[in-house]
């Protein structure tokens, strides 16, 4: 049952986290910076009241990871947000899910977490669905991908440090610790990259915070509920419904190789959650 309910709360967040994708992919004109501060304001317009209602320590008990969480998560969030400068944001979306590896990786490494050599041909298996998917090594920047990679990377990270504090601190106190430190950076360094929005830009840059702050609190409450290799490899779900989401809503077309792809990606998944719940 707890397996479930993990599992329900990644795919509820990565739903969220594609219809944030898509909105950015509408406001391409402003910049990473800009995005990032509105991206916060959104979050924190729930984070903040909410901690305050159920008297939540607003600082939290291991600062130190906070903060750590809080600072991986703005250089993520940015690094994603510029690469789309150089890249497609389909392939930018992709390639940032590379991200389940690192966190198995780090999950390995600090958190001792048993990772089976099936599971590791599983995340190739679906990783390599990532690729065929969006044709990688066509026309990728080297700047973009250096980008993506990092952000990547640090998402990784993200995962392994929800993992480690998961006893300990309330899933608000986590995300506001990150919306806080993305206002502050995105504000500072919107100063010179400002572009004033249009009503409906100003509705759109504030559902990002929406749509993120589903995202994270149903992310963070998936992590803390299970083991990172499990719910890790759930972000791949993402690049599923980002196909979805434009082939319905940019009339974009998918080919066999797409399907296929998509395919190999399911299959990496679900057997990986299969091999975990026969563990249990």
């Amino acid at each position: 049952m707890k397996n479930s309910t993990a599992i329900f709360y990644m795919i509820f967040s990565v739903i969220a986290f594609a219809l944030m994708n898509t909105v950015v992919k509408y406001l391409n004109d402003f910049s990473a910076y800009q995005i990032v501060f509105f991206r916060s304001i959104g979050t924190l317009l729930f984070t903040i009241p909410l901690i305050i209602k159920h008297k939540i320590p607003f600082l939290g008990n291991n600062k130190k990871l906070l903060l750590l969480r809080g600072i991986a998560g703005v250089i993520s969030l940015t690094c994603f947000f510029q690469s789309l400068n150089y890249l497609a944001v389909g392939t930018a979306v992709s390639l940032r899910y590379t991200s389940p590896i690192f966190a198995a990786i780090f999950a390995f490494i600090f958190l001792k977490e048993k990772v089976k050599p099936m599971q590791w041909l599983l995340f190739l298996i679906a990783f390599i669905g990532v690729l065929i998917i969006k044709g990688f090594g066509v026309d990728v920047n080297s700047i973009g991908l250096l980008l993506i990679i990092l952000s990547a990377i640090f998402l990784g990270l993200i995962f392994v440090i929800i993992r480690k504090i998961r006893d300990t601190e309330n899933s608000l106190v986590i995300i506001n610790y990150f919306m806080i430190m993305a206002f502050l950076f995105g504000g500072i360094m919107s100063i010179n990259n400002w572009k004033t929005p249009n009503k409906v830009e100003w509705l759109l840059l504030l559902s990002l915070g929406v749509f993120g702050y589903v995202g994270q609190l149903y992310m963070t409450k998936a992590f803390q509920s299970h083991e990172t290799n499990v719910i890790a490899p759930l972000k791949y779900l993402e690049v599923v419904f980002m196909i979805i989401i434009g082939a319905f809503w940019f009339d974009e077309i998918y080919n066999l190789w797409t399907l296929l792809g998509v395919f190999l990606i399911l299959i990496g998944l679900v057997y990986n959650i299969y091999l975990k719940r026969k563990e249990g």
